[in-house]
């Protein structure tokens, strides 16, 4: 019995142990393979502007990435170029934030009331499948200054994923924790507190996410055509002044300031709902 004690065949630290070494390696060999996948893209890259290769795609005027990062060198010390990406964020605050909380509760009340989703979803409905650039014209024409104008756009590229997530959200949840939770005396504030937000808040969320990057592709393209200052101007600009390594430089701000804001709402979202797991599977 004692030997029994003292050496027990399994323990929580010794499984813990075991499992902590497969998942280090696990981890180290994923990075590994990122990291291996984007040098063999670079490298693939490279090879092709440098050779100037011509199938399907034609490298001849495509710079390679030891000029794209030549001319970020250059960039970076020049205070004009953050002064773009400075607007860019204001616009995508300003934008992403109005569509936010105005798809946020509309889509709360579409999905929880009848009413609500008769007498507002219809309309909205069929300005859904306008695409943000469609809108750029009528923007102009609606505000008075371009930049109010920008922000109305990308409002309008993230208000639609993050209504509609909201909306299914709200409807996938399950009646019967509504139902209980009335059964034992919640008040209708209560249940919409307690059991509608969060269950909704994993759709809220991924919703959130989408939007983000939509946001991005709207602000981008109305910035190439009437801002004067901003990622996508700087791009387009560089176009027109055939500077292209600026060019592929602006796509490259552009795709890391949108990953890096889609990881940002996916890191909150996770610490708002740590029982839900983004991959997929409810813990």
């Amino acid at each position: 019995m004692s030997a029994a004690i003292e050496n027990p065949p399994y323990s929580r630290t010794s499984s813990s142990r075991a499992a902590g070494g497969p998942r280090w390696r696990r981890t180290a060999a994923g990075i590994f393979i990122r990291i291996l996948s984007i040098c063999l893209f670079l490298g693939l890259w490279q090879l092709a502007s440098v050779k100037k290769w011509d199938f399907l795609i034609h490298f001849e005027n495509i710079p390679a990435p030891t000029e794209v990062v030549k001319a970020a060198t250059k960039l970076g010390q020049s205070p004009k170029f953050a002064a773009h990406i400075r607007n860019s964020l204001i616009r995508i605050l300003a934008g992403f934030g109005i569509a936010t909380i105005t798809g946020i509760g509309l889509g709360l009340l579409i999905g929880r009331f009848r009413l609500a989703n008769e007498g507002i979803l219809p309309p909205l409905e069929i300005l859904r499948p306008i695409p943000a650039v469609a809108w750029i014209p009528l923007a102009i024409l609606m505000f008075s200054s371009p930049e109010a104008s920008m922000i109305f756009i990308t409002f309008i590229g993230a208000f639609f994923p993050i209504l509609l997530s909201t909306i299914h959200g709200v409807e996938n949840v399950d009646k019967r924790l509504v139902f209980a939770s009335l059964t034992l005396g919640a008040g209708p504030l209560a249940v919409f507190r307690e059991v509608i937000l969060p269950g909704a808040l994993p759709a809220i969320i991924t919703g959130l996410s989408i939007g983000m990057g939509t946001s991005w592709f709207s602000l981008v393209t109305a910035e190439m055509i009437s801002g004067q200052y901003g990622v996508g101007y700087y791009t387009w600009e560089a176009y027109n002044l055939q500077n292209y390594p600026d060019i592929i430089l602006g796509m490259i701000v552009i795709g890391v300031m949108g990953l890096a804001s889609s990881w940002l709402i996916k890191k909150v979202g996770r610490r708002l709902t740590p029982w839900f797991d983004f991959g997929g599977n409810a813990t």
